[in-house]
């Protein structure tokens, strides 16, 4: 399937944030940020030409739109891809990046039709808050697994089993990639917009939006056993409330919230 991109003129980097949610929300899953562009791209067949001109018409702003072709899709996240370091715990590269040293673990991940190499806030602090985390052991539910990153980081964080899922073909298909370039071999990765919720886990970890938190707030407690640690992520500062406030009847203990730019993660733990 090919890639449409639509080109927009940068803004504040707040302003850019809450502009890329809103995209987000609409199915634009990859952003480029260059010093004066946005470049926002969604699959051909997501896009929605009144949906992307109610949101932009609100902010007065234009924008260009080309088509990206399947085959060119890698060569162009090639060659803006760089690696990542979060803090001195875990490196992402790409393989064609020399390794990195100075980190506990790395993970090599392939840029293709599917996000979530640690260039995004969310993804970075995902895994800042794994790494205070205890995982060794623990079985391990991943929603929305995109790349499969955060799940090959549970693995190499010793867990005994990872269940990880996602509702997009090219998804799969990179997460199952890159897990064999990892060499793991303790994920189950499955197609599937739905929870598991016969299944319990010690751990679960969401990295998605707040709408689809908010749908599958319950199934999430149903798999969580007592004292089980739940990291959502894929949410906007304002979204805080609205998390919380969803999650008060479940008893779940607030442990912390970790912010970069607009963009937040929380920590709960299962009472």
């Amino acid at each position: 399937m090919n890639y449409i991109q639509i080109i927009l003129p940068s803004s504040t980097e707040e302003e850019n944030e809450i502009l890329i949610a809103q995209l987000s929300a609409l199915g634009f899953d990859g952003f480029e940020e260059t010093e004066n562009t946005i470049n926002a791209f969604i699959e051909e067949d997501n896009f929605n030409v009144d949906e992307i001109e109610s949101i932009l018409s609100e902010r007065n702003l234009s924008y260009q739109k080309q088509i990206i072709q399947k085959q060119n899709w890698n060569q162009l996240w090639e060659s803006n891809f760089e690696t990542v370091i979060v803090d001195d715990f875990v490196g992402i590269r790409a393989d064609f990046h020399e390794p990195i040293i100075g980190v506990e673990h790395e993970i090599v991940i392939t840029p293709k039709m599917s996000f979530g190499t640690g260039h995004h806030a969310t993804t970075f602090m995902m895994m800042q808050l794994m790494g205070e985390i205890d995982f060794k052991n623990k079985i391990v539910f991943d929603f929305g697994t995109g790349t499969g990153i955060l799940a090959i980081l549970a693995e190499k964080l010793e867990s005994e089993k990872i269940t990880a899922i996602d509702n997009d073909d090219w998804c799969i298909a990179n997460a199952t990639e890159n897990i064999l370039k990892n060499n793991c071999s303790r994920i189950e990765l499955y197609k599937s917009d739905k929870i598991p919720t016969q299944h319990q886990f010690q751990i679960i970890i969401a990295n998605i939006n707040k709408h689809i938190i908010l749908e599958n707030i319950n199934s999430i407690d149903q798999c969580i056993i007592p004292s089980g640690n739940i990291l959502l992520s894929g949410l906007l500062i304002d979204d805080e409330a609205d998390i919380h406030s969803s999650v008060q009847s479940f008893g779940w203990q607030y442990q912390k919230t970790l912010t970069r730019g607009d963009w937040i993660a929380i920590h709960f733990k299962k009472a």
